[in-house]
């Protein structure tokens, strides 16, 4: 019977940490009895389990949206009436130059056809390569860019390098409802 006493003080000690600690971590014993009434409502209520666990688990991040295929289109068209991707993609190595350049003539025609029919481009910049050119302050990097020793302030003075190219219209239809616009040519296959 010795030992009963330093177990029953042991036993009241730990029920007294545990209050403390239930009483500093909850921000007072009522926050932590009401933490109790909720957990025993969470395992009994299925319906009040799933806000609560809709309130503290994480929001699951959105699957990222699927590109357009939209950019897609024109690449389509060039492979469809000129067939420049089977060219570009194509180990021509083992071919004469007088075979690539027979291929490329054709690809050639085919492909501006096509840009001719469907996209409206015009030059950046009006002036003929190798005119001086002024760029003024302002200017937008995205269609002028400047290379060389490129110091000081604008407005800058410089050679035309080339004159750039900006689609102005563009006129591609948009594809059946349905269709994996992904998909810039389908497989073909013959059947007997």
């Amino acid at each position: 019977m010795d030992y009963l006493a330093p177990v029953l003080c042991t036993l009241a000690a730990v029920v007294v940490l545990w209050l403390l600690y239930a009483f500093v971590t909850a921000g007072g014993l009522g926050r932590y009895f009401a933490a109790r009434q909720i957990a025993g409502r969470w395992l009994r209520d299925q319906k009040f389990a799933g806000k609560v666990n809709a309130l503290i688990e994480p929001e699951k991040p959105a699957a990222p949206p699927r590109p357009s295929g939209e950019p897609l289109r024109l690449l389509a068209l060039l492979q469809r009436e000129g067939r420049l991707l089977d060219f570009l993609l194509e180990d021509i190595q083992a071919y004469s130059n007088d075979q690539i350049g027979a291929a490329v003539r054709d690809i050639h025609k085919n492909c501006q056809k096509a840009i001719n029919d469907h996209v409206t481009i015009e030059p950046v910049l009006a002036q003929a390569e190798g005119a001086s050119v002024e760029v003024a302050a302002g200017f937008d990097p995205g269609a002028i860019r400047l290379t060389g020793n490129v110091t000081g302030e604008p407005p800058f003075r410089g050679t035309l390098q080339h004159h750039g190219w900006r689609v102005k219209e563009l006129k591609l239809a948009k594809p059946p409802q349905g269709q994996d616009e992904f998909v810039v040519h389908p497989a073909e296959v013959e059947m007997p």
